[in-house]
């Protein structure tokens, strides 16, 4: 996941150079004239990684215009936390700020997509960010309970 400005320029500087590898593997491979196979063979691994750096620069340009996805459950809490910030127009710098941090902080936790981040600790950056989180447990609630065998009926709990 690309994190900030400078992360995001050299994503998209190597990006270009991999096109530009890309486009030469190409050429070299038709040149020896291999067959379709063969030449594919040999180029999904630069193929690979061209696409998922590609994907890696569209997110943090769509993150960048402030379009997010919903936090599904909070094992992808870290990672939405990175996003909002992002999503805000904040640098880590900015955040660090509003948090009482050095800036350094925030960078270590972000790479670590804040990995055991404590409910405390998120609900302060999500106050410093300005974001308020709601649930959506209504629904899935009530089709749950539909769903879940009862106490005695199934030998649960005898």
């Amino acid at each position: 996941m690309i994190r900030n400005e400078s992360e995001y320029q050299e994503a998209a500087r190597r990006l270009r150079e991999e096109r530009e590898r890309l486009a030469e593997h190409v050429q070299r491979l038709e040149g020896l004239g291999l067959a379709a196979e063969e030449a594919k063979r040999a180029l999904d691994p630069l193929r690979s990684f061209h696409d998922q750096l590609a994907e890696e620069v569209e997110s943090y340009e769509r993150l960048k215009r402030g379009e997010m996805g919903e936090l599904k459950n909070l094992h992808g809490l870290g990672s939405t936390l990175v996003a909002l910030r992002i999503a805000l127009g904040l640098t880590q710098r900015e955040l660090a700020e509003r948090l009482g941090v050095h800036e350094s902080q925030v960078s270590r936790d972000e790479r670590n997509e804040y990995h055991a981040i404590t409910v405390d600790r998120a609900s302060r950056i999500l106050d410093a960010l300005g974001v308020e989180l709601r649930s959506a447990f209504e629904e899935p609630l009530r089709t749950l309970r539909e769903e879940l065998p009862r106490v005695g009926q199934t030998g649960i709990g005898n």
